[in-house]
């Protein structure tokens, strides 16, 4: 059988954000969103959640590039001099592995936005992290230990089988991040071992920033058997603070809401929803 969930990141991050959000559950083909709970606009993103019973929330862990939740002053080797969690990945993965203070600080963030998320009232659908950033081994193992004390169930292993990608664009040459893969893959054995949810796939890796609604409906109608994730990136315009360079967010909007990509998922039999929903 074909599973499919459909995820919205950065939920929380702007207005135009959280406005794409709804729009593309309540008219399109939208199930979850990940909840960025220290972004500006996350008590908005939090209000409409409310209002929408069926979409799926989960927990969007920022640890690279955004806000902490904890005080600057309290993650001195996690936050950079504007008070926002660094932006080199590869320096503080290796910092993380030298400095024991630079865990401590990392253990202590992550269990602030389980907790800030746990406030919010909303079911735990899933987690995940920002830049895919617990696909490092260190918070890997932080997430899964602390994470267990929130009821976490599911969780995201971004995984891309470029095949896929061949299919629904033929001749493209699309990137892929062969570097993370052993990264990924150690991420599932220990996901499955913790007893947590994974997708068998995830779509949207190669052409993040990019799935239009031909790409879209394209790697729909290549879907194969199992637990698929796609995820994206939709507001319903950009030029908001904190937005990714380059990303077509309202492209992203309108593949979600395509008429032609609700027909497919139909027409494929493919059962729609949230983590939570495919849980045995």
């Amino acid at each position: 059988m074909k599973r499919l969930v459909v995820t919205a990141d950065d939920f929380g991050l702007s207005p135009e954000v959280n406005e794409a959000v709804e729009q593309a559950h309540r008219d399109g083909i939208l199930t979850a969103a990940s909840l960025m709970v220290s972004a500006s606009a996350a008590a908005d993103a939090v209000a409409r959640a409310r209002r929408l019973p069926s979409l799926r929330v989960g927990l969007h862990l920022v640890l690279v590039e955004a806000w902490p939740t904890l005080p600057a002053a309290e993650l001195p080797d996690l936050t950079d001099a504007q008070g926002l969690m660094r932006r080199d990945m590869e320096r503080l993965g290796l910092d993380l592995a030298l400095k024991p203070a630079a865990r401590r600080q990392l253990a202590a963030e992550i269990r602030a936005q389980f907790e800030a998320y746990r406030a919010t009232g909303l079911p735990l659908d899933h987690v995940n992290a920002h830049k895919h950033f617990h696909i490092h081994p260190l918070i890997a193992g932080a997430v899964l230990r602390i994470g267990r004390d929130f009821g976490m169930r599911a969780l995201r292993v971004p995984r891309e089988p470029r095949e896929i990608l061949r299919r629904a664009e033929p001749g493209a040459a699309p990137r892929a991040a062969l570097d993370t893969a052993p990264w990924a893959a150690l991420l599932a054995v220990r996901a499955r071992q913790a007893g947590l949810l994974i997708p068998d796939r995830t779509l949207g890796l190669a052409w993040s920033g990019a799935m239009t609604p031909r790409r879209v409906a394209a790697l729909l109608t290549h879907l194969p058997d199992g637990l698929t994730e796609l995820y994206t990136h939709p507001a319903t315009a950009g030029g908001f603070p904190g937005e990714a360079p380059g990303y077509a967010y309202a492209a992203e909007r309108d593949a979600l809401i395509d008429p032609a990509a609700r027909a497919t998922v139909v027409r494929a039999g493919t059962r729609c929803g949230g983590f939570s929903d495919f849980l045995r």
